[in-house]
């Protein structure tokens, strides 16, 4: 089970889109995200990228934590189509991130 918000992802998706002008924003609310919510996060990428599947998430949550090395803020903003993934992993889980995303996009 993911242990972070579907608004909390939509957000890093969205302020991962615009990184040249985000990237502190971004990184200050990873690093503000709890332990559990970063490890979910790193877990849905990696699933977007296909290096788990949805049915091995709690395997990529386990994972997230056991191999947490460096900051993640610094792993996630590194990885090359950061948003891609997340919307992705997201799909794959069966959940969608429009409702999240347009309500961000409004201000609301």
């Amino acid at each position: 089970m993911l242990e972070i918000s579907n608004w909390k992802v939509a957000q890093v998706v969205l302020m991962a889109r615009e990184l040249e002008r985000a990237e502190a924003e971004l990184r200050a609310f990873i690093d503000n995200l709890n332990e559990d919510e970063q490890a979910s996060l790193v877990a849905v990428m990696w699933i977007g990228r296909e290096s788990f599947t949805a049915d091995d998430l709690e395997e990529a949550i386990e994972t997230a934590r056991a191999e947490a090395t460096t900051p993640t803020a610094d792993y996630l903003i590194g990885t090359p189509h950061l948003s891609d993934h997340l919307e992705n992993g997201m799909d794959e889980l069966g959940i969608s991130l429009s409702d999240e995303e347009d309500d961000l996009v409004r201000g609301g």
